[in-house]
């Protein structure tokens, strides 16, 4: 399949096919007598994994680690694991946040309220 076949099945754009050839994620296709990429299905396959890790969280950079791995014929998943247990960690630090600024903001809009009830405009911000 051409080029613009398989960014549609994947969903991305051409562009993106031809960058993660540069980036190494995608092999080089064979091509055609008139010198047009031809793709199998195994491209669309790491195309689609490809776009799975990213909405898993993995950086490109993560994603040719483990691209590398399968295609030295190794069994990436210990190294998955650990990438994901690490995105989760990261996940979790940053819900803690959020949820933290949104109790921060709920007092914050609740002072207000009181605030202007009682003639009050301002709001004051605690600085750490």
């Amino acid at each position: 399949m051409r080029i613009g076949e398989l960014a549609e099945h994947a969903g991305v754009h051409p562009r993106t096919v031809r960058f993660y050839e540069r980036l190494g994620l995608l092999r080089e296709p064979a091509r055609t007598s008139s010198g047009y990429r031809d793709y199998d299905d195994a491209a669309l396959n790491r195309l689609t994994f490809i776009r799975n890790a990213q909405a898993a969280g993995l950086t490109l950079n993560e994603i040719g680690g483990i691209t590398q791995l399968r295609d030295e014929g190794t069994t990436p998943c210990a190294h998955v694991a650990e990438l994901l247990d690490t995105k989760l960690h990261h996940v979790r630090h940053t819900i803690k946040q959020l949820r933290t600024l949104e109790n921060e903001l709920v007092a914050l809009v609740d002072r207000s309220r009181s605030g202007v009830r009682n003639g009050f405009r301002g709001v004051e911000v605690a600085r750490p």
